[in-house]
């Protein structure tokens, strides 16, 4: 590993090398979009040449598909693959019943449809992302431009009767521009603090004229694992309730990592 990464992505790498051990030969991945979902990509590439492991991978966002071709991992389309066997990806938030918050980078339209064309659901994280409730991560909503600051004002509206403690709704902006995501949409961040019922809000929300997809996966994810900055892994089943804890040793040449932004 390099000397020079700090707490937070020393724990993100063992996180992501524990979770793709459990990658078998020949299976269909869906490849999740984030900073520690590359991390996972990178393990991947590692185990394909150290192993001759062959796999194929169903990306969840051009940045992510560039990366995975760029390391040798075949990529194809959903449309192609029809239904995968696991997908690995990050979270921006999870809970004890692993509901989590995603769309931090601003992939989760195409985040949520893989995951759950998939027989199996891993989520990778550094201790930092477990919380007790959701809420204290910007829920993002992708939303179609056509009418966004009305969809926006019925977000708020809806807001109200939720169970939340913050009901802010922002635009989120890339320099003085919105930001626009792989499918040409936006992403509108909802500043909730906390939510009371996430089942409920994911389910209104999507009810909104306007509104593509939001950010709360709810009963999608079998297992998480969370890694700590001293090596340490936790793997927890949310359908068996197992936990197991591992220890992930560095090689002083452990520095597949060294090019990553």
């Amino acid at each position: 590993m390099p000397a020079d990464l700090n707490p937070i992505d020393k724990a993100k790498f063992v996180a992501a090398k524990r979770a793709v051990e459990f990658v078998e030969n020949g299976m269909k991945l869906g490849l999740g979009t984030g900073s520690t979902a590359a991390w996972m990509v990178r393990c991947l590439a590692e185990r394909m040449r150290e192993e001759g492991l062959r796999v194929v991978g169903v990306p969840t966002s051009r940045r992510t598909a560039e990366l995975a071709a760029s390391l040798g991992i075949p990529v194809s389309s959903l449309d192609d693959v029809k239904w995968l066997d696991l997908t690995i990806d990050g979270a921006d938030e999870f809970d004890p019943n692993l509901n989590l918050i995603k769309g931090g980078g601003a992939a989760l339209l195409q985040e949520k449809i893989v995951a759950t064309a998939s027989d199996q659901m891993i989520v990778i994280a550094d201790a930092a992302k477990e919380v007790t409730q959701l809420g204290a991560f910007p829920l993002p909503v992708e939303v179609i431009p056509f009418g966004w600051q009305t969809t926006k004002a019925l977000v708020e509206e809806t807001l109200v009767s939720m169970e939340v403690m913050g009901r802010d709704v922002t635009l989120r902006m890339n320099g003085d521009r919105p930001l626009v995501t792989d499918e040409a949409n936006y992403i509108l961040d909802l500043h909730l603090n906390r939510i009371g019922n996430a089942r409920q809000l994911a389910l209104v929300l999507n009810q909104i004229p306007g509104v593509v997809e939001n950010g709360l996966f709810i009963d999608i994810c079998d297992i998480v694992v969370i890694g700590e900055a001293s090596g340490k892994v936790s793997v927890r089943d949310v359908n068996t309730g197992r936990v197991e804890d591992d220890q992930i040793y560095f090689a002083p040449s452990d520095n597949i990592f060294a090019d990553l932004d």
